[in-house]
């Protein structure tokens, strides 16, 4: 059976990560996008990391430019934008593709153990993945959704 574990990724710095490196730790796993109506999130998502961080949870962002061009930078650009802005300290990869014959392999995996409202599709950026203590994807929500609506929900899983 495949679980999150199973799966590798690129960080910004262009170092492959097994994300077997997060087993044990609750994960949202969100694709990001440093041009967006929704990229305020990331306020956010980083107010989760520091405050649950401690207790095994992890947010993995997953910067994405398959929706209006809102993700145009280059790795350092992403890297220099989340830092300045919004002083990410959790985990962010290099930039992929959710959707389509290249998506990365994990989303592929994602979607297809959490289809969303229309379909498995990723519709726009800041889709967010629960992942539980032991790699299950437990529930998917909206880029409408606020990061902070989801604490409860990654409490109840810590």
């Amino acid at each position: 059976m495949t679980s999150i574990s199973d799966f590798t990724a690129t960080t910004l710095a262009g170092e492959e990560l097994p994300l077997k490196t997060f087993e044990g730790q609750v994960l949202l796993i969100v694709n990001t996008a440093s041009a967006c109506g929704f990229t305020p999130q990331y306020r956010g998502l980083q107010a989760l990391q520091k405050e649950l961080g401690p207790r095994g949870f992890s947010v993995l962002g997953f910067p994405c430019n398959q929706f209006g061009n809102q993700e145009p930078g280059d790795a350092r650009q992403i890297e220099r934008f989340c830092e300045t802005n919004y002083r990410i300290t959790f985990p962010m990869f290099a930039k992929i593709e959710v959707n389509g014959g290249n998506a990365h392999p994990l989303y592929r995996y994602l979607k297809q153990a959490k289809s969303g409202l229309l379909g498995s599709s990723i519709k726009w950026n800041f889709t967010k993945f629960l992942v539980d203590r032991s790699g299950n994807v437990v529930a998917r929500h909206a880029p409408t959704s606020p990061p902070e609506r989801l604490r409860k929900e990654i409490e109840a899983l810590l």
